[in-house]
């Protein structure tokens, strides 16, 4: 069996989301570090690569009991899911596509903006010299689209490679997202998750049990325990 499974979702940001982008020309007085964003609309996007690396890790270091690895140590599952170039390749069966802020969320923030400057403060210990910076940070409620392609090359593994996906979206929700989590930026949920079937090659009840193995990413963050 080959197919395509799409996983929709929207990405509330919890806690104000920082994820760098760049700048060709800095004035004096610009902000130090600014988010990524979508160079035709210049609204704040979450680059699917920074989802993607975020997850994978995330679901690497649980199966590791929390060790750093390389790629190629990678379990099979991980390897299949998001892909590995040596010493075999293996093409990735997720596909992430860039998440885009939601209309409601643009129409929700017009006047306020979807970003905040946040100032933060390095003090040097022995000299105690102050570092002021500026951090760019995506507004707390700010919903993105998600969107996650799911190439269906074995049927028998199917139902273990999303629950795989749902466990990592458990440990994101328990995590951050971006830069500077530890001092608690980049908390995010997962809201309206589904999954489709596009080709319309699965029966109906079928699709109904894959979408159950995403009920409880939902109520699965650190902010509602």
């Amino acid at each position: 069996m080959y197919g395509k499974l799409i996983v929709k979702a929207n990405i509330k940001v919890r806690t104000g989301m920082h994820i760098g982008g760049s700048s060709v020309f800095s004035a004096i007085g610009a902000v130090d570090q600014v988010v990524a964003r979508d160079p035709y609309t210049h609204l704040p996007i979450i680059p699917g690569s920074s989802l993607k690396g975020k997850l994978r890790t995330l679901l690497s270091r649980s199966m590791s009991q929390g060790k750093r690895c390389e790629v190629t140590e990678d379990p099979a599952i991980i390897k299949r899911l998001f892909g590995c170039h040596t010493p075999d390749i293996i093409l990735s069966r997720l596909q992430f596509s860039d998440c885009f802020v939601t209309p409601n969320s643009i129409a929700e923030f017009q006047h306020v903006g979807l970003t905040e400057i946040k100032w933060e403060n390095a003090i040097n210990r022995i000299t105690a010299v102050a570092n002021p910076r500026q951090i760019e940070r995506v507004l707390p409620g700010v919903c993105f689209e998600c969107r996650i392609t799911y190439t269906i090359e074995q049927e028998s593994e199917m139902q273990e490679d999303l629950q795989a996906l749902a466990h990592a979206m458990k440990l994101l929700q328990m995590a951050y997202l971006g830069g500077h989590g530890t001092r608690g930026s980049g908390r995010v949920s997962f809201e309206n998750i589904d999954v489709t079937d596009p080709d319309q090659i699965l029966e109906e009840d079928r699709i109904s049990k894959l979408k159950s193995i995403f009920e409880d990413v939902e109520n699965y963050d650190l902010l509602s325990i």
